[in-house]
């Protein structure tokens, strides 16, 4: 079986190669050992590169003010009696938590708190297992450069105010009331990511029926957000090695990286052939 997560990328001016690995916060540390060829394409490299870095002090101060919902305004005030009780008693039931102590929050970090949560239960993520991150934090162990796409302003919008917040609240409730449905696309898109075939994870996404939290319309965020990432890219790939670790949602597809990558004149070919 073709399994594609491993890409060289050449040309354009590029004085020399760079690596692009297509990552999944399901996937555990352990199966990186089965892509041929990761390690040694990492050790050539000289910066890593990827989504987001908000680990720094004025960063965290910042996502918590950008996590908050404006003054005066409350999840109470979104839902009616019978959404909060709902609400609540799933908070309860799945996160061990009180809404009322998280009334402040938006809807949509509160979807992201209780969607991971699910995946904790079901689908046994585990945050210091995941492979996600595991070369930012390689990096930074070895004093390697890394570097983000996206700035903080940029990156705090992405997590909580992609969507406006009426849909936002649609969202809270439909994984609350629905919860099976996020597990059974999570669950396939590691199937589809394990076996290499990112086209199909971008249409297993982007199909009209999917009902995930994860949505079309947050598919085609992504997708207009892929020609400005490789604009940013082209002065990393230009000068040294870079190796970039993205989510396995950006990369496939007609309007995926790899696809605006051969666009804008880059040379794109599959390192792993095999897994």
């Amino acid at each position: 079986m073709s399994a594609q997560l491993l890409y060289e990328i050449s040309g354009n001016n590029s004085q020399s190669k760079s690596y692009l690995l297509a990552t999944n916060k399901l996937s555990d540390i352990s199966f990186l050992d089965t892509i041929p060829n990761l390690f040694r394409v990492f050790g050539r490299c000289d910066k890593v590169i990827t989504e987001m870095a908000l680990s720094t002090e004025d960063a965290r101060q910042a996502l918590v003010v950008a996590s908050t919902l404006p003054d005066s305004m409350s999840l109470r005030e979104l839902y009616t009696l019978d959404e909060y009780k709902k609400i609540s008693d799933g908070v309860m039931l799945t996160m061990e938590l009180s809404l009322d102590k998280l009334t402040r929050i938006k809807p949509a970090y509160l979807t992201e708190m209780y969607r991971n949560e699910l995946l904790k239960r079901w689908l046994a993520y585990d945050e210091n297992r995941s492979s996600e991150i595991f070369f930012q934090s390689i990096a930074e162990e070895r004093g390697l450069p890394v570097i983000a796409l996206d700035d903080t302003g940029e990156a705090l919008f992405m997590l909580f105010d992609r969507e406006p917040l009426n849909w936002q609240t649609k969202e809270l409730l439909k994984i609350v009331e629905y919860p099976e449905r996020e597990i059974r696309q999570e669950r396939r898109i590691l199937e589809l990511y394990k076996l290499g075939q990112l086209n199909e994870i971008s249409y297993q996404v982007a199909m009209p029926d999917n009902q995930s939290t994860l949505s079309y319309s947050d598919y085609q965020i992504f997708c207009r957000r892929n020609p400005v990432w490789v604009k940013r890219l082209a002065p990393y790939l230009t000068e040294g090695s870079a190796f970039i670790c993205l989510n396995c949602i950006y990369i496939g597809g007609e309007e995926g990286l790899i696809a605006q990558l051969r666009k804008a004149g880059y040379k794109v070919r599959a390192v792993n052939r095999k897994i």
